[in-house]
Parts: structure tokens; C-alpha cells; sequence
């Protein structure tokens, strides 16, 4: 739905009025379009001690292989695409001081729709280094809500201390040029945790899920639509799935993306054994599991009835579950396959009248969280949280609360599908190997939850 508001205060007259009375004025989003470099200015790597100076330099190194502009030193007078702060080698919190400055010194230089990312690592079993390690956390996720201009500041976490997990990792590549890319524009304050060397990097950039295959549910409309172009747009075949009563719009996406449409209902018993059996008769492999399809049935707790309550379950995680375990016990989905949930801020942060749909959404991230572990080795289970996001759905939301909704975030502004799209593609990637049993938010940095 159109933000008219926006529109508004970004218009010469409406710009001045907006400055005058001290309202929002939300930036107009750079978003990813096919072609587009991954960013489109110089670079800037500041370092906070020497441990990350190195791992800067072996970073650097890979910026640089994709014909990227990288400093290592700002002059002051350049004006920057992204700032990378590496926190990598902090071991007390006195020593984020000099990154944190020095990324401080420089914001003033950021482009707009420019990127902050900081490196760092977790899962430090000393005290004074896990005190560091945690702090970088709550010094990104305060800069994120600093940010102007459509700019926003992120984090990228690898597990364990010394060289576990290096910087160079698949998945931490992966995840740097995702951030750095326009495809992350209204991803701001989360952190992309990386926990093993798995995964690889594409064969193509353009085209990382060549030869792959993804089932899409909840396809026909809004969001699964997005996801299932984008996912089509990155290489992969794509199986839509929808329920009957969306055939019509089901067989226009599924045809405008050259994939195959599968009138399913998920909530029936065998939902999973047809679904794979539609992917193998008609593609031979199933690579990509994106459980969208979700229904809202909002009430007070105190005034909700039982078949709101177990319908919302039952579509939204209940049917992710089986569907799931379907597809496990029959040892037929791709040697890498990527489980992906759609959960969302109510599941994070709760959400009043949303007692059924914040359960089933949270369930969603506890789903993949434990998957996690369940996995054969190379495959993982991931789940996306968007927040506001401008779908049909929210264009049914009263006029003021719609606006309200729209500006609770840094970045002062709703969603649009495609950017959740763009997080699913992520993670469905070869190189997000090593990035799993995560949720990741796609919210603008909602300003409530973690």
C-alpha cells in the first residue's frame, strides 16, 4: 500500500512543514535491483585492536576481489557507502573504545542509505572477553537507532573464540555482502550469527540458487508471492503452493516465474508426502522448504473461542511441523536442503489481541531453533520476523493505527514484501551454511523486542 504520509513530508513543501513541526520524515529505501553493485562507494575498515586489524586484512582482501573501492584510513573528506567496525579481537570492554570511535568519526561521512556493520565474535567462556563480546551487541543495536538517511547499522557474529570460525567463512561472506547490498534495506539492529565454516559461495552472485528447488506455501498473494518471485529471480525453480481457493491467483505466479503451481491445503495430514511428491514428479529434487502460509483470527484473550485459537495454531506452525517431519522421514530432500519459517515481531515481543498468533509465530523460531540440531550436516532451519510490512492485511488496519504501526521503528516506515523476500533468499542460499537455528528480523528495527 502507498505511504502518503511519506510521500508528504519528502516533497519540498511538505518537507519544510514536516522539518517546522518536528515530524518524521522517512528516506526513500535503496532497494536491490538486478545489476546493481554491491555497494556503491568507497569502504571503510576500522579496526579495534590489533587481532581485528588482521582479520580486517583478510576481509579486505575479499572486498577487493569484488572490485569494491576499501580504505583502511579515512582522510575526512571521502564520503563513504559502508563502514565495517571489526570487533573480533576485543578481549575486555575497554577495548571497543577505539573501533567504537572510530566509527563514530566517521558517520558524519556515511552516503545516505549507507551501512555500519560490525564483525565480532561470541561464545567467550571468560568473563571480562564475554563482557566485550557482549557489548559490541549493545553498542550496534544503539548506533542502528542513530542512523538517518535510510542508513542502517548491523552485526555479523561468529561463534567461538581465536580462529573457529574464521571471517572468511561462506556464511560470514554471505552475510557481509547481503548486508552491504540493498537487499537488506529495511533490516537494521539484528545480527546475522554464524556458527560453523559450513556452506560455500555461489558459482554466480547473481545466480546463487541455480539448479535448486524451492516450494513456496502460501504463494498465491502478498509476501509468499515476493518470496517465490525472488527466490525464481536468484536461479531457483520454484513449486507455488496455496490452498484451492487461491488457484487463480496461484497459477498467474507460478506461470509469470515459469514454475508449477500445487493446490495444497497444509493443514492436511499428508500435506508433506504431496507436496515432495509434486517437487520429485516434476523437478526431481526439493531443495527449499518456505513454510509462508499463515492466517490471523485477532481477538482479546479474554473474548477468544477455541476454533480462533487451534486455527491459528494449526496453519501456522502445526502444519509447519508435520509438513516438515514428512519431508525428514523420507531422506529425499537435497544433500544442503534450507528449512525456512515465517514467524514475526508479535512472536518476539507479544502483541495485544495476538495471544494465538504471537504463540504460533514464536513457536515457529522455537521449530527451527531446535531443527537446528536435528539436520543432516549442510542443511539448516532458519526463520524470518517481519514487523510492519505493507500487504493487503495491513492495508485493512485502521487509517492511524496503520500510520502508528508505520513509524515504531528506526527506520520510520513499514516494510515492503520484497524485503522479507530478500532475507529468504539469504538464507537459502549455499553460502548460509553455517547460519542455522537463527531468527532473523526484518522489522526497521522495531522498537519493541530484542
Amino acid at each position: 500500500m502507498k505511504d502518503t504520509y511519506s510521500d508528504l513530508v519528502n516533497s519540498p513543501f511538505g518537507g519544510k512543514f514536516a522539518k517546522a513541526l518536528g515530524l518524521p520524515r522517512p528516506a526513500k529505501l535503496h532497494r536491490f535491483s538486478p545489476g546493481d553493485a554491491v555497494s556503491p562507494g568507497p569502504i571503510l575498515i576500522v579496526d579495534a585492536d590489533p587481532t581485528s586489524r588482521k582479520d580486517g586484512d583478510h576481509l579486505a582482501e575479499v572486498l577487493l576481489e569484488w572490485d569494491l573501492d576499501v580504505r583502511r584510513h579515512s582522510t575526512g573528506s571521502e564520503k563513504f557507502s559502508a563502514i565495517i567496525g571489526m570487533f573480533t579481537g576485543v578481549t575486555k570492554p575497554a577495548d571497543i573504545s577505539s573501533g567504537a570511535m572510530g566509527i563514530g568519526g566517521t558517520l558524519r561521512s556515511l552516503r545516505p542509505n549507507g551501512r555500519v556493520i560490525t564483525i565480532s565474535r561470541t561464545g567467550s567462556q571468560d568473563p571480562e572477553t564475554g563482557a566485550a563480546q557482549q557489548g559490541v551487541t549493545g553498542m550496534l543495536r544503539s548506533l542502528a537507532k542513530e542512523m538517518r538517511g535510510g542508513s542502517t547499522a548491523n552485526g555479523i557474529t561468529i561463534d567461538g573464540e581465536a580462529d573457529s570460525v574464521s571471517v572468511t567463512a561462506p556464511s560470514a561472506i554471505g552475510a557481509l555482502r547481503f548486508l552491504l547490498s540493498g537487499k537488506s534495506a529495511f533490516v537494521s539492529g539484528q545480527f546475522i550469527e554464524v556458527d560453523s565454516e559450513s556452506g560455500e559461495l555461489p558459482q554466480s552472485w547473481e545466480k546463487p540458487l541455480a539448479g535448486k528447488v524451492a516450494a513456496v506455501t502460501g504463494a498465491a498473494r502478498g509476501i509468499g508471492a515476493s518470496i517465490a518471485r525472488t527466490l525464481a529471480r536468484d536461479g531457483a525453480t520454484v513449486v507455488a503452493v496455496d490452498v484451492p481457493q487461491a488457484g487463480d491467483h496461484l497459477a498467474r505466479v507460478a506461470n509469470s516465474i515459469r514454475g508449477t503451481a500445487l493446490q495444497l491445503d497444509v493443514t492436511a495430514d499428508d500435506a508433506g508426502e504431496r507436496l515432495l511428491d509434486h517437487a520429485l514428479a516434476r523437478h526431481d529434487r526439493l531443495d527449499i522448504v518456505v513454510h509462508n502460509a499463515g492466517i490471523t483470527r485477532d481477538k482479546l484473550l479474554a473474548n477468544m473461542d477455541e476454533d480462533r485459537w487451534d486455527s491459528v495454531i494449526g496453519v501456522n506452525v502445526t502444519a509447519p511441523l508435520h509438513i516438515t517431519e514428512q519431508l525428514l522421514a523420507s531422506k529425499k530432500l537435497g544433500d544442503q536442503a534450507r528449512i525456512i519459517g515465517l514467524a514475526s515481531t508479535s512472536g518476539v515481543a507479544g502483541n495485544r489481541g495476538q495471544t494465538n498468533y504471537a504463540t504460533s509465530k514464536a513457536g515457529v523460531m522455537g521449530m527451527v531453533a531446535t531443527y537446528a540440531d536435528r539436520l543432516p550436516k549442510g542443511s539448516t532451519a532458519n526463520a524470518v520476523a517481519p514487523g510492519f510490512i505493507e500487504t493487503e492485511m495491513t492495508a485493512r488496519m485502521p487509517a492511524v493505527t496503520r500510520q502508528v504501526a508505520r513509524r515504531l521503528n528506526s527506520l520510520q516506515q513499514g516494510g515492503l514484501p520484497v524485503d522479507v523476500a530478500e532475507a529468504i533468499a539469504f538464507l537459502s542460499s549455499p553460502q548460509s551454511g553455517g547460519i542455522s537455528g537463527t531468527t532473523l528480523r526484518v522489522c526497521g528495527q522495531n522498537m519493541v523486542g530484542a
